[in-house]
């Protein structure tokens, strides 16, 4: 029995062509076209480097400015050979890693990986990813730039192999907190002459820093989403930067979440007076259509995998069926998915109340 609150995750399904997945991205990055949601409006079909047209003077531009670290590796437990991808830090030495070929591996084992580098298999964790405790004295950020490669998502990584040239397109220019093993996608898209454009249009910017998990790219396997068990990743928005938020939305102007991962730690920083409080911790919050928006005021985003959390995100923000209509414009005109695809300007005429007093419906918080 679906609960009061869940929704079925077969909703939020939809085909999409396999060509249209995007395996480089568009060159200049703010070339890319860009699909405008906009309340009842009909959908407006434009680049990346329009935006400062579409947006007003005093809006802020949210980004993320967590940095992608090499965190794939490749190695060996005796003639087993085993891959890692780093998902979250949980202190100085120790990663929860997701494991390829995990049936070979038990606690305490040692996985030799290349240059030199090794790690004990810890803990097994529920979702069948592994704690694992680097050996040595030398800093895991060290041993990682040796031993590493970009952890590009895994719709891209099945059909080409990384390369160098992914090392500088899976960074943001905002990229600076190491410690990501996925990019903030929707920030790709910009480049300095946009970002003096958007200056130029009186549309201000503020950071904050998520280290996106390889979480972001689990499905969805439960029937519902009451079931589904959310990846948590950690965030910080700091005093001052809380503050400035505060005040530009005081002052009038909208707050525009670039990024799903802006936007859920804007989300989890924020309290029932829609105030955005300084924060520091690990989130888990899990946005679907019900949930009452407290934080932001636009979202631009890149387009999202069938049945994801992300989709149910985006499906809150500006409505299901709208989102399966845009959905449906964006494949039929080709734009390019995922990562390294097209993007999407998403601005509700007005965000719906959830369905209790105060409290989001369909909302997993963790604050610290």
């Amino acid at each position: 029995m679906i609960g009061q609150h869940a929704v079925r995750v077969d909703l939020f399904d939809f085909k999409l062509p396999p060509d249209l997945i995007a395996l480089r991205p568009a060159r200049p990055r703010d070339a890319a076209r860009m699909l405008v949601v906009e309340g009842d409006r009909a959908l407006a079909d434009r680049t990346v480097r329009e935006l400062p047209g579409l947006l007003r003077k005093g809006d802020v531009l949210v980004f993320n400015d967590t940095r992608v670290i090499p965190a794939q590796l490749e190695g060996r437990r005796g003639e087993a050979k085993i891959g890692a991808t780093l998902h979250k830090r949980l202190d100085l030495r120790r990663w929860q890693a997701f494991v390829r070929n995990a049936k070979r591996l038990k606690r305490g084992d040692r996985i030799d990986f290349s240059q030199g580098v090794a790690a004990i298999a810890e803990e097994r964790h529920s979702d069948g990813s592994f704690t694992l405790a680097f050996c040595g004295d030398e800093p895991v950020e060290g041993l990682l730039a040796r031993a590493g490669t970009t952890p590009l998502p895994p719709y891209i990584a099945g059909k080409r192999p990384t390369d160098e040239q992914d090392r500088a397109d899976y960074q943001t220019v905002f990229a600076r907190e190491d410690g990501a093993v996925a990019a903030p996608t929707a920030a790709l898209h910009f480049t300095p002459e946009l970002l003096d454009a958007l200056d130029e249009a009186g549309i201000g910017r503020e950071t904050l820093t998520l280290h996106v998990g390889a979480g972001t790219f689990l499905p969805v396997k439960a029937e519902d989403t009451e079931a589904h068990e959310m990846h948590s990743e950690w965030g910080r928005i700091d005093a001052a930067t809380a503050a400035r938020l505060n005040a530009s939305r005081a002052a009038g102007g909208r707050l525009i979440a670039v990024g799903t991962t802006s936007l859920r730690l804007l989300e989890s920083a924020a309290d029932e007076s829609r105030t955005i409080r300084p924060f520091e911790g690990d989130t888990a919050i899990f946005i679907t259509p019900g949930y009452k928006f407290r934080a932001i005021d636009g979202l631009m985003t890149n387009f999202h995998l069938p049945k994801s959390t992300l989709f149910m995100l985006v499906s809150a923000l500006m409505r299901l069926e709208r989102m399966q209509a845009a959905y449906a414009h964006a494949i039929a005109r080709q734009y390019r998915f995922y990562s390294y695809g097209d993007s999407s300007l998403l601005l509700p005429s007005r965000l719906r109340e959830g369905p209790g007093e105060g409290q989001p419906a369909n909302v997993s918080r963790s604050l610290p």
